[in-house]
C-alpha cells in the first residue's frame, strides 16, 4: 500500500520495535454502560494473553457447553497482547459453569455478573493503551518534542493497518469480490470495510499533504466530538474557530455509499479528486451497489491522557486513550518506522 503521509515533519527515528514481548502491547477496554446486575446474559470481564478474541469466544462457547453464537463481545484484541476486555454469554436458566475451569495461561477472569441484555459490537466507550517501544533509534529530544505536538494538535485519524489485512491484501480481495467471486458473509463485511478504509485513507492523505487535516477548507462538513453527528457544510465564523480550537469539532471525510456527497466546493473537489483513480473507482462502485449509505468520519483524533516516559535509553513507554475505532498505530505513525516483533 502507499505510505501514509507524516502531519509534523519526517519520522524521528529510523527503527524501533512492537510486541517483543505481549505485555509491551496492553489494551484495556473502557466500558461504555454498567452492568443491571440481572438477566439471562453473564458479562464476563476477561484479561486474555496470547490469544485472539475469537478463540477466547471459542473457549466460552466449549466452557458453557452452548454455540458460538451464544457469546459476544464488543471490539476485537490482538492476539500478541495483553488485553482486557468484555464477553457475554447467554445462559437463559442462570446457571454458570465453575469460572476456575476457564483459568490458563492465556485467560483470566477479571469479574463476572449478569445483564439483561447480549453485549453488542461496538458497545464501549474506547480503549486505554500502555505500549513499550524497544530499540528506539532516534533523539529523545525530538521525540518528546513531537510527542507534545500530537498532545496539543492532536494527529490524523488514520485507519490502522489491521484493517487492510497482511500485505494490504483486504483490497485486493474486495475489488475481486466486487468482481464476482464469493465470500462468506463475515469475509464480506471485512471486506466492504477495508474498501471504505482504503478510500478515507487516500481524502485524508489528500488533507495532510495539503496542511489542512485540522484546519477549515471551503465546503467543509464537520463532525462533533465524540459522536457520529455532522453539519454544515456552513460559512466560516469564529465561532467555529474557537469550536474547531476547543476540540468540539473535527473536519470530516467521507466513508463511501450511495448518494451524493455532503461536502461542497474546496472540500468536495478534493475528495472526489484524491479517489479518482482506476481503483478507487472500482472500490466507489462497488460500495454503491452492495447499497452502503455515505457517512462521515473525523479527519482529527486526539489521544487523551497521553503520557510518555523513558525506560532506560531506546525503551520509550506509551500511554493514551482512544475512542472506538481509531488505531493506536496511528500515534505510532507519526513518530516513525515501527517494526512489529511479534511478525
Amino acid at each position: 500500500m502507499t505510505p501514509l503521509p507524516l502531519a509534523f515533519g519526517g519520522p524521528l527515528f529510523t527503527r524501533a520495535l512492537i510486541r517483543s514481548t505481549p505485555d509491551d502491547f496492553q489494551v484495556d477496554e473502557l466500558p461504555s454502560f454498567e452492568p443491571t446486575g440481572e438477566g439471562e446474559h453473564l458479562l464476563l470481564e476477561i484479561r486474555k494473553r496470547g490469544a485472539n478474541t475469537v478463540h477466547v469466544a471459542k473457549l466460552l462457547a466449549q466452557w458453557a457447553g452452548l454455540p458460538e453464537m451464544a457469546v459476544s463481545f464488543a471490539g476485537m484484541k490482538d492476539r500478541h497482547a495483553v488485553t482486557t476486555q468484555r464477553f457475554s454469554v447467554h445462559l437463559p436458566k442462570r446457571v454458570a459453569p465453575d469460572l476456575a475451569l476457564l483459568a490458563s495461561d492465556e485467560v483470566h477472569v477479571v469479574s463476572s455478573t449478569w445483564h439483561n441484555r447480549k453485549l453488542q459490537r461496538g458497545a464501549l466507550a474506547g480503549n486505554r493503551f500502555k505500549l513499550v517501544l524497544r530499540d528506539v533509534d532516534g533523539d529523545a529530544a525530538a521525540i518528546d518534542a513531537r510527542l507534545q505536538q500530537i498532545a496539543e494538535r492532536g494527529i490524523p485519524n488514520w485507519f490502522g493497518e489491521q484493517r487492510f489485512g497482511r500485505d494490504g491484501g483486504n483490497v485486493p480481495a474486495a475489488l475481486a469480490m466486487f468482481g464476482g467471486r464469493r465470500m462468506r458473509k463475515d469475509q464480506r463485511s471485512l471486506l466492504l470495510s477495508a474498501a471504505r478504509s482504503a478510500l478515507f485513507n487516500r481524502v485524508l492523505a489528500a488533507r495532510v499533504e495539503q496542511g489542512s487535516w485540522d484546519q477549515p477548507i471551503d465546503g467543509e462538513v464537520w463532525m462533533l466530538d465524540g459522536s457520529r453527528s455532522v453539519f454544515g457544510p456552513e460559512p466560516w465564523s469564529e465561532v467555529l474557530a474557537e469550536r474547531l480550537a476547543r476540540f468540539d469539532i473535527h473536519p470530516s471525510g467521507p466513508l463511501w455509499g450511495v448518494g451524493d456527497l455532503r461536502s461542497s466546493d474546496a472540500a468536495r473537489a478534493l475528495e472526489l479528486g484524491a479517489i479518482d483513480d482506476e481503483q478507487s473507482q472500482a472500490l466507489r462502485a462497488g460500495l454503491e451497489a452492495e447499497g452502503l449509505k455515505h457517512e462521515r468520519r473525523s479527519l482529527r483524533l486526539r489521544p487523551a491522557l497521553l503520557q510518555h516516559q523513558w525506560l532506560q535509553e531506546g525503551v520509550l513507554e506509551l500511554s493514551f486513550a482512544l475512542p472506538p475505532g481509531c488505531y493506536a498505530t496511528a500515534v505510532l505513525h507519526e513518530l516513525g518506522p515501527v517494526t512489529d516483533a511479534s511478525q
